[in-house]
């Protein structure tokens, strides 16, 4: 059965809304995932500041920071939600899926949008702490959409890819190992706590192949007075937007092997 795009669009939200109802049952889950960039932020943050040991341009090593933490809130949000589809296989669920006239893209990438919503709600905390902090956020209207979409197409993106990996490995102990040792070679591998241009070459050409990249470069662009970016707006969405693509349409053809 066709499905016309506003049937894809239509089905897609229906599936992240029914993905987002689960925080109500369990709302403390924004706050719990919250403390780690809190303290990357308070401890981590505070201490590089008064050493100067990493060059920050014309922005405070403060300023600096705050939109790599945002980026990496966005990626420990979401690198972990393909473990929902472990426990959904568990409870025969993802059978049910299979089974609906719903096309597979629309079913995967309707989770992983439901995972930027979550992020939506962490940023907001973060911005909150930032601000307490004296960081110099970027208040206009414009600034505040384009972080909202930068946050929801990189939760989207890391999404995509955590329920590739569940599709793969199939048992939570593996996905939750593969999890964790994916997440900071990632995180470390960007521009987030410091900039490309300190790094070995061999380091900046990970980086620059390396998607939390161009997500930190497009946050830092708009989160932070006085910041731009360094490859261009245009260049971190485009980037980001052909990645999701790719990993959307690998997703929906891996999905089905989550129950063989």
């Amino acid at each position: 059965m066709r499905t016309t795009p506003a049937g894809f669009l239509a089905k897609t939200l229906a599936v992240a809304e029914m993905e987002v109802r689960k925080l109500r049952h369990d709302p403390t889950e924004l706050l719990t995932r919250a403390v780690q960039p809190a303290l990357w932020l308070l401890m981590f943050g505070q201490v590089f500041s008064r050493t100067h040991l990493i060059p920050s341009g014309t922005l405070s090593y403060m300023d600096f920071l705050m939109p790599g933490i945002l980026a990496q809130s966005v990626l420990f949000v979401a690198i972990f939600n393909g473990i929902s589809i472990i426990w959904e296989r568990d409870l025969g669920i993802v059978h049910k899926f299979l089974v609906s006239p719903t096309p597979r893209t629309a079913l995967v990438l309707g989770k992983s949008v439901s995972a930027g919503v979550r992020a939506i709600a962490q940023a907001a905390l973060i911005y909150l702490l930032a601000f307490a902090l004296g960081v110099h956020i970027n208040w206009s209207p414009v600034a505040l959409l384009g972080v909202l979409s930068f946050v929801l197409l990189g939760a989207t993106l890391f999404s995509t890819f955590s329920l590739i990996i569940a599709c793969l490995v199939k048992t939570r102990e593996r996905f939750m190992g593969i999890g964790q040792v994916i997440t900071m070679p990632l995180f470390f591998g960007s521009n987030a706590i410091y900039p490309t241009e300190i790094m070995p070459e061999w380091l900046r050409t990970i980086a620059h192949l390396n998607p939390l990249t161009y997500e930190v470069d497009g946050l830092r662009a708009l989160t932070v007075v006085g910041a731009h970016s360094a490859m261009g707006l245009a260049v971190d969405y485009a980037v980001l937007g052909a990645v999701l693509l790719v990993l959307v349409f690998i997703a929906g053809w891996v999905y089905p092997r989550i129950i063989s």
